[in-house]
């Protein structure tokens, strides 16, 4: 049971990630490749802090900003520079890895005997893992919320219209540059802020951590959808935080029979395909169901 309980609690957590990307690829219409160096970014800068003493709320605060920093980088790049967003999202990536290793000294760094966000008496006091689940429950309750009023909002509506159509968007007086930006920026400041929930809840921030968070991040877009079908942009967003705990449930019984972790990003893959693949092939069987139907009417 305890085992069920911390995927869960994992799934909550990296809810976030999954929020985050969906204002990128799903709104903006782009994967950005920044998240794999925003995210160690955030962890790099949050464990650092804790590690010299600073409040942990502090720490995972200041995560925030340079998460945004990172995506503030990467918008100017693309919408300034003229550089495609791949590319843009590629080169703060590999500047995020210089910088995280300047930030922690070396390739990683332990939080051991150190005070975190879950170091709380009340939390200690739960059952273990279910720390992990009030924490993220309430980190991932604001968030959601925080993110339905502001595309309810005049300015969440000119970021959607930009991802919708960026040419129509600035007919219309809509500054898409801006909105570009904006966007990059809240995104990475929330994969920022995961990377630093995620590193204390861990206990200690990796120079590696960041590879293959992009696909962990999609297929919890990807498996919501999957599962739930056409949805409004809001009940999508509660959509994705169920498809990440789905994602964690899904890759803990595929580890159950038998799977070594050093599998886990081919086994995040191959998922995430499957997840991708299913609509397609939904169509295909219900077209073939059409075909048999209408060759067994001409039969008759």
């Amino acid at each position: 049971m305890s085992i069920v309980v911390s995927s869960i609690s994992q799934g909550i957590l990296w809810a976030v990630l999954g929020l985050a990307l969906f204002l990128t690829f799903r709104i903006l219409n782009f994967a950005d490749m920044t998240v794999e160096g925003s995210f160690p970014l955030g962890a790099a800068t949050t464990v650092a802090l804790i590690a010299h003493g600073t409040n942990p709320y502090l720490a995972s605060l200041a995560a925030i900003v340079v998460g945004a920093l990172a995506g503030l980088a990467t918008g100017l790049l693309y919408t300034k520079g003229k550089i495609p967003i791949l590319l843009s999202g590629i080169l703060v990536m590999t500047a995020c890895l210089s910088i995280n290793l300047r930030i922690m000294g070396s390739a990683n760094i332990s939080l051991l005997n150190q005070k975190t966000i879950f170091s709380g008496s009340f939390l200690q006091g739960l059952p273990k893992y279910f720390d992990g689940v009030f924490v993220g429950l309430i980190i991932i309750t604001v968030i959601t919320l925080a993110l339905i009023w502001f595309l309810q909002t005049e300015l969440g509506q000119a970021f959607i219209a930009t991802g919708d159509n960026a040419k129509m968007a600035s007919a219309f007086g809509i500054k898409t540059d801006q909105m570009t930006i904006m966007g990059l920026m809240v995104s990475n400041a929330m994969i920022a802020f995961g990377g630093a929930v995620i590193a204390q809840n861990n206990g200690f921030a990796d120079i590696n951590m960041g590879i293959g968070i992009i696909v962990i991040a999609l297929a919890s877009i990807i498996i919501g959808e999957v599962v739930f079908g056409d949805l409004s942009l809001n009940q999508r967003l509660v959509a994705v935080v169920i498809g990440s705990i789905l994602y964690r449930l899904v890759l803990l019984a595929v580890l159950q029979l038998g799977f070594s972790t050093n599998d886990l990003n081919l086994i995040s893959s191959i998922i995430l395909a499957f997840a991708m693949v299913l609509p397609q092939a939904r169509h295909f069987l219900k077209f073939d169901k059409v075909l048999n139907s209408l060759g067994g009417k001409n039969h008759d």
